[in-house]
């Protein structure tokens, strides 16, 4: 039973992440047809620091030009190459020419992620209807995620790193992206293993679950990861992952703030908590956030109310015990109190005409309904090293910075989770201090929303990584990677961990038309030259074709070239032959030898077998000699034994006739060769006959008693 419990049935591509310490995950594979055989396959223990992926992802595409009228010439030289006969070619080369570009702010630029040449094709044509169209626009973006800017935006001193808080989760999150790099599935495990000292199940499961076939149990996992002590840890690695992909690619932030619980990975991202610290202080706050375990105890939930402020403000008035948790954006802010108020609350707000939507979360944070989690989180503190803060981390309870020294960041760190957020000052002064270009790290885009909403009217640039839970998390990161790039922020290679394609041959390709009945393939070729003993000069058909006057000049005019085409074939063999044969017929044989020994250790097992089989079931009928079942079984057994064993005689029966036949073919054609070349050649005296090696098989496949 415990057994059946590990299994399940997979119906998507999920990742196979595995804490450090924990049993390796083996695999077997057990398939018999003619020759059983099994398999066992063991994961790899370390992750992957070096080039390795072999599957295809989607290509990147940028194209770059000093102005966007010579951007348009671009565009269409490369369009004509693509749909040459070459395309793959310069699609290949286009795909590796991105990865490393470096753009000058002043280029125009325009880029798009393609699956395939034809994708590439069709969004080429698109950005050349578009740049026709208006070639003195600054910027555009098309549906089809097509990015198109006249120059670069000025990004040094301006970058600013947002980290997603506790409401943004949900199932599969990054699942893609974890499939295709190590750096991402490495913060899971490194997540993992602090879980696990903890004696705490590993957060990878509540992100990444067994697929399930019921909408209870879909419901069921979605209400675990809800969990503030899996939440947390699930969105604080997915974000980790994020940051360390694209530090590998060359980002560098020059600010960063987080939301909420987004703080703590700011601070992370700030080097001022190294990684297992951070690890460690996200499984404590987690765990002293979730419900205590008094049933009757409501930890309380949260509102988000989209609106006139000063309106929300005066309802918010009226109902006691309800508080405005979150500041978040010109027209939105988030309440919370005990579930059964923010019932009440939800309802009148709706009166009012205003949005209201409920939080996946499953408590009340920075209010006093979480109160129990502040001294154990503030203990936790306690134990871990803060360093001076590398870049600027703005605090959710002031929106100012956070202080140099240890001691002061560890303060305000502990009274976080009890002060409302205060997101929307804190953005403002961010801007004000030069911060305008925003990249969000974490699930979804509900950070992105809000600066956008924030900064309205202002000139500004910002963009999730991941922006919606209903689209492949890969593809997202892909696309908002060239909009960072089309944007004018300098990052380098996505695909480090790509294996390097093989290299095209560039061989000249000639072309000729062919009929059907003339096109003749190499080792057709050469069979028919061994056949026709190489007679160039034998008389040649006449082909009625050749009266056609509709034939084509381009065609092959007769056989005659066709001939001399097999000729000129058989030679190129004959000259790679002479130099391998000498050293062909000892491997041979060897093989042979090999193969035949293989099939008499195979006899040897099967008469053992046999031997055991019937010693078992006389045992048994002794005891069983009236049950009619055994005597069935019995001869079942028998039956599958001598059919299997017949299946193997076959097999090896064929093989020996191949090998008849390749010998009898490998010396004629020696024999002509040598004929052809002027060479004498001794006679044959005898080749092995496909009855004299079905006799040798007869011969052996009979069981002797003294095996």
């Amino acid at each position: 039973v415990a057994l059946v419990q590990m299994l399940n049935f997979n119906t998507v591509t999920r990742p196979w992440l595995r804490a450090e310490g924990s049993s390796p995950r083996r695999a077997t594979v057990n398939y018999s047809g003619g020759t059983h055989c099994l398999m066992v396959l063991e994961k790899f223990e370390s992750e992957q620091a070096h080039a390795y992926r072999l599957h295809k992802t989607p290509a990147s595409i940028l194209l770059v030009a000093p102005t966007p009228a010579q951007l348009l010439t671009r565009c269409e030289k490369t369009l004509r190459q693509l749909q040459s006969e070459q395309g793959e070619q310069h699609y290949a080369k286009q795909v590796d020419y991105y990865h490393d570009l470096d753009i000058p702010i002043s280029a125009a630029r325009v880029g798009f992620m393609a699956h395939s040449l034809q994708e590439a094709c069709q969004g080429l044509q698109i950005t050349l209807d578009l740049l026709k169209e208006g070639t003195t626009a600054e910027s555009f973006e098309h549906p089809k995620g097509i990015y198109y800017r006249k120059t670069g935006l000025e990004t040094e001193g301006k970058v600013v790193a947002l980290f997603a808080g506790q409401g943004s989760q949900y199932l599969g999150m990054g699942e893609h992206i974890a499939l295709n790099f190590p750096p991402f599935r490495q913060a899971y495990a490194d997540m993992d293993n602090v879980l696990i000292k903890a004696g705490l199940p590993p957060i990878s499961n509540c992100v990444y679950p067994h697929p399930v076939f019921e909408a209870a149990q879909k419901e069921a996992q979605i209400s675990t990861l809800q969990q503030t002590e899996n939440a947390q840890p699930a969105i604080g690695t997915f974000s980790v992952g994020l940051y360390k992909i694209l530090e590998q690619a060359g980002f560098r932030a020059d600010f960063v703030a987080g939301h909420s619980f987004g703080e703590l990975t700011a601070l992370w991202a700030a080097e001022v908590l190294n990684d297992d610290d951070y690890f460690f202080l996200i499984q404590a706050r987690g765990q002293a956030m979730a419900a205590p375990q008094a049933s009757h105890f409501d930890t309380g939930t949260m509102l988000a109310v989209t609106g006139d402020i000063s309106g929300i403000q005066n309802v918010v008035k009226s109902i006691p015990n309800v508080s405005i948790a979150n500041w978040n954006a010109n027209n939105q802010v988030v309440l919370a109190a005990t579930r059964l108020e923010i019932a009440k609350i939800r309802k009148i707000l709706k009166a009012h005409g205003y949005s209201v939507s409920l939080l996946p979360v499953s408590a009340a944070f920075h209010t006093p309904l979480v109160a129990h989690a502040q001294k154990p989180f503030a203990e936790a503190l306690k134990t871990v090293t803060f360093k001076r803060p590398k870049i600027p981390v703005y605090s959710n309870i002031n929106g100012q910075i956070y202080p140099n020294h240890a001691d002061d960041i560890q303060q305000l760190l502990a009274l976080h989770m009890l002060n409302p957020v205060l997101f929307k000052q804190e953005i403002e002064n961010l801007y004000a201090a030069g911060g305008d270009f925003f990249i969000e790290f974490g699930p979804q885009n509900i950070l992105t929303n809000l600066v956008k909403n924030i900064l309205e009217g202002k000139p500004h640039f910002a963009v999730a990584l991941n922006a919606s839970q209903k689209k492949d998390s890969d593809e997202q990161l892909r696309d908002a990677i060239i909009q960072l790039r089309v944007a004018g922020l300098a990052l380098h290679n996505l695909e480090a961990f790509k294996s390097p394609r093989t290299a095209f041959q560039n061989e000249a390709i000639t072309e000729s038309t062919l009929q059907g009945s003339e096109s003749v393939s190499e080792p057709a070729a050469f069979e028919q030259a061994l056949q026709n003993k190489h007679q160039e000069d034998s008389p040649i058909e006449s082909d009625s074709r050749l009266e056609n006057p509709s034939t084509p000049a381009a065609t092959f005019s007769s056989r005659e070239q066709t001939s001399a085409a097999i000729t000129k074939s058989v030679e190129n063999h004959q000259q790679v032959s002479k130099q391998n044969s000498t050293a062909f017929t000892p491997h041979q044989g060897e093989a042979l030898h090999v193969v035949h020994q293989d099939y008499l250790n195979n006899m040897r097992e099967y008469t053992q077998q046999f031997f055991q089989l019937i010693q078992q079931q006389y045992a048994l009928l002794k005891e069983n000699s009236e049950n009619p079942a055994m005597l069935e079984s019995f001869e079942r057994s028998i039956g599958y034994l001598h059919e299997h064993q017949a299946q193997t005689q076959r097999v090896h029966e064929q093989y020996l006739k191949n090998q008849v036949e390749s010998s009898q073919s490998i010396l004629q054609w020696k024999q002509h060769s040598a004929l052809h070349d002027g060479e004498s050649t001794p006679p044959i005296s005898k080749l092995p006959t496909e009855e004299s090696a079905l006799q040798v098989v007869s011969s052996i496949s009979k069981p002797t008693s003294s095996e």
